[in-house]
């Protein structure tokens, strides 16, 4: 059932579809708990673009939960899907995890040095800790503990004594002309249901074993190698005996599929069995998932099969990354939640997911662009504050600073980002030195603290560290630039002059910056106060020229920090040094 997005000026995405969750909550099961639903597969490093599988629906979830209705929102964990592949980049993995190809995910060694007992489980905690520290609340159900406990047992054999409507339905897609390669997923396809061999599932995806024996939705991990490269061969509905062998080490045998739980049913079934059996209401899908015959499609009809109906939800598009191509959880160095929320604060990835349609592709900024995002953001925190934003960018805005349970913490006092990470990069993250230029800041309220600017500053010096080249970052002059101080013209030494008989009155963030626009006016005839509007185009190319001369004198470069920033970092006494005063 598609979302119908009701026109309104007044309200934003995530309310429209909590309107249309509850009303068909109530429609399915009235009084109980409204279901939502995420699904990972932890085969390798969650990325960001995973993120959006959970974020849309916590976000929808979360103001079903502010307006006080009960919610669960469910993470189904992936993690009896086959191991598909050995990930490349994956520190502590190397070619000889290959021999685990084909075990479920919770049979695979986890990485050198992990603390976690299997593949899955350390890729899985690392999302756990991200989604904590962003507020998000979740139930999470292992499907290896669901499978093997045997919890599934009566949809398994449901399935199997419905293999023939199973299959109807996946036949209508067999016969149709394959689509074009698809785009790469950012939903996690269920690497067990991948298919084997080409020439099954119209999109690529394996929808269970077919071949003399007939069709089969199930497909057993071997009891000898453990691996699911295994065929059923036979079936007995009434005794449910089934018979299957592995191609890898020719183990076979026969078992009662009513006492068996090595298993699991192929991802096309899987899927619509588990929007059944959890009353699932609410989950979104990747932009790979509408086309014909692909896995929610597809879904939709099966489901019926297990008595329940589809779940709406929009179709989500993609998450990038400043500088990079999308994202694919199959290679290593992705960026993911954990590697973000290291240089923002969670306030800020959540406003990143909460403030764009599920439908409307964004980037995450690891590159300098992460300051312009900051900027952004705390216009927006100032307009909330002062009541002139706009209604859809203030539930942006709180969905961002708070959940359903209460605000989540944040920086007591946000200096700009942009601030703080010139201050970290000029300071090699001296404490002493970071407090003293950040105290001088503002001298009527000078900070009392480094804590006060915690977690930003940490953030801010993370990305300075991790995510800044060597080669950008900035090293004050020891010495001053003698041989070129000597080579200036006579305005250019004019424009130093004034600048350094500034420098005491205008000792403050907003002073120097009035003072090193001013200077480039002053010198042309001009008031330090005139307006852009009452100056002509040249002075620009001026303040340009200006800026260059301080940057090659200071740190030997054509650019740098923010020069109002830069000035004080290196303070007082060191730029009348490094400038000839």
């Amino acid at each position: 059932m598609p979302i119908v997005a009701q026109s309104t000026e007044t309200t934003d995405w995530v309310s429209r579809f909590a309107d249309e969750v509850i009303e068909e909550s109530e429609r399915r099961a009235p009084g109980k708990p409204v279901v939502v639903a995420s699904g990972l597969s932890p085969s390798g490093p969650i990325h960001l673009g995973n993120l959006r599988e959970v974020m849309t629906p916590h976000l929808v979830a979360d103001e079903v939960r502010r307006r006080g209705h009960q919610v669960r929102h469910l993470i189904s964990w992936d993690d009896y899907d086959r191991y598909r592949k050995v990930p490349a980049g994956v520190e502590g993995v190397d070619a000889s995890w290959a021999e685990h190809i084909g075990k479920p995910l919770t049979s695979v060694p986890a990485p050198h040095g992990s603390a976690h007992p299997n593949w899955a489980e350390h890729f899985k905690a690392a999302m756990v800790d991200a989604l904590a520290e962003m507020g998000v609340e979740f139930d999470g159900i292992s499907q290896t503990a669901q499978y093997t406990s045997g919890v599934y047992r009566a949809q398994i054999l449901h399935a199997m004594k419905h293999r023939g409507d199973i299959d109807a339905i996946l036949d209508q897609y067999r016969t149709k002309k394959a689509p074009p390669k698809k785009q790469q997923s950012q939903k996690p396809v269920d690497e067990a249901e991948l298919e084997a061999a080409e020439g099954s599932g119209a999109a690529g995806e394996d929808d269970g074993s077919s071949g003399t024996a007939g069709y089969f939705p199930y497909k057993p991990y071997c009891g000898g190698c453990g691996k699911d490269l295994t065929t059923v061969t036979a079936y007995d509905d009434d005794t449910t005996e089934l018979t299957y062998t592995c191609t890898a080490c020719g183990f076979s045998e026969t078992v009662a599929l009513n006492e068996f739980n090595r298993g699991k049913l192929v991802w096309k079934v899987d899927w619509p069995m588990r929007w059944a059996y959890e009353g699932v209401v609410f989950e979104p899908s990747g932009v790979d998932h509408s086309s014909p015959g692909s896995s929610f499609q597809v879904g939709g009809q099966i489901v019926g099969i297990f008595g329940g109906e589809q779940p709406i939800g929009p179709m989500y598009a993609f998450v990038g990354i400043s500088g990079m191509a999308k994202m694919s959880s199959s290679k290593g160095g992705v960026p993911t939640p954990a590697d973000a929320l290291k240089i923002m604060e969670p306030q800020l990835l959540r406003w990143l997911y909460a403030r764009r349609r599920p439908n409307q592709s964004f980037k995450i900024a690891f590159d300098q662009e992460i300051q312009r995002l900051y900027d952004e953001w705390d216009k927006l925190d100032a307009k909330v504050a002062d009541g002139s934003a706009l209604p859809a960018d203030v539930a942006a805005h709180s969905r961002a600073v708070r959940t359903a349970a209460g605000e989540l913490p944040r920086t007591p006092r946000p200096m700009p980002y942009r601030t703080l990470a010139s201050v970290a990069d000029i300071t090699a993250g001296a404490e002493d030195q970071t407090l003293r230029i950040l105290s001088e800041l503002d001298p009527t309220d000078p900070l009392a603290g480094l804590d006060e600017v915690r977690p930003r500053l940490d953030k801010a010096e993370a990305w300075i560290n991790t995510q800044v080249p060597a080669d950008q970052r900035t090293i004050v002059r020891e010495e001053a630039d003698a041989e070129l101080l000597k080579s200036l013209d006579e305005a250019s030494q004019q424009s130093l002059r004034l600048l350094l008989d500034g420098l005491a009155e205008h000792w403050s963030l907003d002073g120097l910056t009035h003072l090193v626009y001013g200077v480039p006016k002053v010198q042309a005839g001009f008031s330090a106060d005139a307006t852009p509007k009452e100056l002509p185009p040249e002075i620009k190319t001026a303040q340009r020229s200006f800026f260059a001369l301080l940057y090659h004198l200071l740190v030997g470069r054509d650019t740098g920090p923010r020069l109002p920033t830069l000035l004080m970092a290196v303070g007082q006494e060191r730029v009348r040094a490094l400038l000839g005063g």
